[in-house]
């Protein structure tokens, strides 16, 4: 039980770290190079990728650790899924509501993060079957 609570520890660890990344990297897109809200959400999350992916495969996975290649396609795989959910909603709430852009995406984020934990957990860096 104890390891499942540092799991989670080291993947709340690691997402924050990868979220403020997208957050950090798509607000300075806007407001640096004048791109869309869309479009810099597109960059922010490769950025965050790399981070959540090297922080996730050495902390919060190490001991059900795939192989790099492995892991890093499977992931990869989550992660894009958690995107194009993100974007979908990111466009539409855009459209839909006045909530800052900043703000928009930031909750976004957050409710992304439990369905990526438990995808990877279970997929992405399973080393074997249950």
């Amino acid at each position: 039980m104890i390891g499942i609570f540092t799991q989670i520890g080291w993947f709340v660890a690691v997402g924050c770290a990868a979220a403020t990344t997208h957050w950090l990297v798509a607000i300075a897109c806007v407001v640096s190079w004048q791109l869309p809200p869309l479009a810099a959400n597109v960059v922010g999350w490769l950025a965050a990728f790399l981070v959540s992916f090297s922080g996730h495969y050495r902390l919060t996975f190490r001991q059900q650790r795939k192989s790099l290649a492995t892991a890093c396609g499977r992931f990869f795989l989550v992660s894009a899924a958690g995107f194009l959910i993100n974007e979908f909603c990111y466009a539409w709430l855009l459209h839909v509501t006045d909530i800052p852009y900043d703000l928009l995406l930031a909750a976004i984020l957050v409710a992304i993060a439990l369905l990526t934990f438990i995808l990877s957990r279970v997929w992405a860096f399973r080393s074997k079957a249950s």
